[in-house]
């Protein structure tokens, strides 16, 4: 990989989104993230994914000089249909991805981190879809991910005034976690993801797909989907080890069947 950097410990993967000097979101950094997810997806050594931005930023948005000299608007749609299938995809993936905010996210950077299941932030990390400032839009599904974290008057308000918040003011709002000092943001992501890992893995995917399901899903659906849920996962090897630590005192070994 050119623009991304992975370490793997203990059940966690970091992934470093690497391209200097922003870390914009090309469509060689797209292309690279699509491919990595793919690979971790069926990596039972990662339960867990961190996903940040190295240098100052966490990712200041597309890569604007790409945009110049692009022949028509045709292009400009497919470029958006990739971004929203791959951030749909992270959105919906079974296995618990946070982001790991600081310096910006911006444009197409805070719509790849609101497609995380999590997002931690620093104090003073920039949050915004300042897509308007250039006569544009937000692309990669900011339009309808951002008002449900925010609500749709503050969601406009950012919009429209191109103008980011702070990462303090995105927890209080809703669209962040938690907030982090700069020096430790990352160690705090990691051992939230450390937590996550150690938890069996059929149970942290069923509780994932449980909350996407109730996205679109009715209310009685979704229950009716957790009921069923409920007496498959409580036939797998990982409860039986779960109720017999408990019951034992000791700490659990799941092994994700």
């Amino acid at each position: 990989m050119e623009f991304l950097k992975l370490n793997k410990e203990n059940f966690i993967a970091v992934v470093s989104i690497n391209h200097a000097p922003a870390n914009s979101l090309s469509s060689s950094v797209l292309i690279e993230l699509s491919q990595l997810f793919d690979e971790l997806e069926t990596d039972n050594e990662v339960r867990a994914i961190v996903l940040h931005g190295e240098g100052r930023f966490f990712s200041a948005g597309a890569d604007i000089k790409e945009f110049v000299g692009v022949p028509s608007g045709k292009e400009f749609t497919i470029l958006s249909q990739r971004g929203q299938q791959l951030f749909e995809r992270i959105e919906n993936y079974q296995k618990p991805v946070i982001a790991a905010i600081h310096g910006a996210a911006l444009g197409g950077g805070l719509e790849l981190a609101m497609s995380c299941h999590l997002r931690l932030v620093t104090e003073e990390a920039k949050l915004g879809l300042p897509e308007a400032q250039l006569g544009l839009i937000p692309g990669f599904g900011g339009t309808q991910r951002l008002p449900k974290y925010v609500g749709t008057g503050r969601a406009l308000e950012m919009m429209l005034s191109s103008e980011p918040i702070l990462g303090r003011e995105a927890v209080k709002l809703g669209l962040a976690n938690h907030a982090y000092s700069e020096e430790t943001i990352l160690e705090a992501a990691k051992s939230l993801a450390g937590k996550f890992a150690q938890k069996s893995p059929l149970s942290v995917k069923y509780i994932i797909s449980l909350l996407q399901a109730g996205k679109t899903l009715t209310y009685q659906e979704a229950i009716k989907q957790e009921s069923v849920w409920f007496g498959d996962i409580f036939e797998s090897a990982d409860a039986k080890e779960g109720i017999s630590a408990f019951v034992e005192k000791r700490k659990p070994n799941f092994i994700g069947e």
